[in-house]
């Protein structure tokens, strides 16, 4: 006779296996992470409401985001242009001896083979912005160089120069090409697309602003402009031929004649050569069409990487990619400045088995290239949806009492 007691009033429930299926949903909030410890709400970890236990799936359903980008940034590398006047104006040539331009004239030759860089401000423009942006930036820049030149060898003539100062450069858009042009008023110039400033850039080392991979589309300010790496060189007027846009006014009154010389540089001619050229492309300020969104443990799309030249692109047939790179892809839907809604995003992490239990989140937004999106003070919202197998009791109903009005 065994000596352990056989009897129980506790049984043990056989375990019937059977769960029921339930849809959890969690918002989340960028603004409740813990601001002090992750101040750039691209990149942050936070703890869930609850633990969720025997998750089978995970899903982004639904996400707002503000539209606060900037396309042009010096994060990004691209605010940056560099050109160069080859064959300045000389006053001499037309018969004029005004002192102040014989100076300037000087000053450009003696600057001939050092590159011009200008900078134009971060943020989003449109078209028209981003000309006069260029406009006003490349004068200023020319305008810096020219008054230092002052400064050391006629300080009698700065005060004169700093009324107006350098003015030759314009760029216009051509709204029917969608096209820029720029042009000088009287000085030869060349856009350097293939200088080495967009490769010796002061952020190529700076590990918190390096591009995570090679870029060869928007390698720069002039990608977005229209151009190639290519140096831009211009086309001279002819015989007082100077370019014009047919379809209608640049400015009010000019007859689409975006490109005149100054009456004062004139001199003795009737007509001195202007200087332009065309961007070969349509002009892209539009900026990145998507970003990506990764939670550690959930990334279940697979992402191809920029193109490289190395040896295993140049030995293999294969490219590189990376698995499972990312938990979401978000299109950019709108402009600056909105906010913009959207909810279904169909990748999906499943779980097989179910994962045990998951109780906080590490979450990063980034560009293609592993540039993180740079949301500002502006805040964003997502809502995940768990999909939880619970556990049930395997449980008959015999009898069951239905009311009339629903049998």
């Amino acid at each position: 006779m065994s000596r352990f007691n056989t009897s129980t009033n506790h049984p043990l429930i056989p375990n019937a296996n059977e769960y029921m299926y339930d849809r959890q949903f969690v918002s989340i909030h960028s603004e409740d992470r813990n601001i002090l410890k992750y101040p750039n709400s691209s990149e942050f970890e936070i703890e869930l409401p609850q633990d969720y236990c025997n998750v089978q799936a995970v899903r982004l359903d639904s996400w707002t985001f503000p539209a606060n980008y900037n396309v042009f940034s010096l994060e990004q590398n691209n605010i940056s242009i560099v050109f160069e006047i080859t064959k300045p104006y000389n006053p001499t040539d037309y018969y004029i001896t005004d002192p102040l331009m014989i100076a300037v004239s000087d000053a450009l030759f003696a600057y001939i083979g050092n590159p011009f860089i200008s900078i134009i401000g971060e943020g989003f423009y449109n078209p028209f912005q981003i000309a006069t942006e260029l406009t006003n930036r490349m004068n200023n820049t020319v305008s810096i160089i020219v008054q230092n030149y002052l400064q050391k060898n006629h300080p009698d003539l700065v005060e004169e120069f700093s009324k107006t100062g350098y003015n030759q450069f314009v760029v216009v858009y051509n709204e029917v090409g969608q096209k820029l042009w720029f042009g000088n008023k009287s000085s030869d110039f060349i856009i350097s697309n293939d200088s080495s400033v967009y490769l010796n850039s002061v952020l190529t080392n700076a590990i918190c602003f390096r591009q995570q991979y090679p870029c060869f589309t928007n390698w720069g300010l002039p990608a977005y402009l229209g151009f190639t790496r290519c140096p831009g060189t211009t086309t001279p007027s002819i015989n007082g031929s100077y370019p014009r846009f047919f379809y209608g006014n640049v400015s009010p009154g000019d007859n689409g004649f975006w490109l005149l010389p100054d009456e004062a540089y004139l001199g003795t001619s009737s007509s001195i050569p202007v200087y332009y050229l065309e961007a070969p492309y349509k002009i892209n300020l539009m900026g990145y069409a998507y970003f990506y969104i990764e939670i550690d443990g959930m990334n279940s799309i697979d992402e191809t990487l920029p193109y490289a030249v190395n040896n295993f692109t140049t030995t293999t047939n294969g490219t590189a990619a990376v698995v499972k790179s990312a938990f979401a892809k978000i299109a950019v839907t709108t402009t600056p400045v909105a906010q913009w809604f959207d909810n279904d995003a169909s990748p999906m992490k499943v779980y097989n088995p179910p994962a045990e239990r998951i109780s906080k989140l590490k979450i990063k937004i980034r560009y293609h290239n592993g540039l993180l999106v740079q949301f500002n003070k502006f805040d964003y919202s997502i809502m995940l949806e768990f999909v939880i197998f619970r556990p049930q009791q395997n449980r008959k109903i015999s009898n069951l009492m239905v009311p009339g009005e629903y049998s």
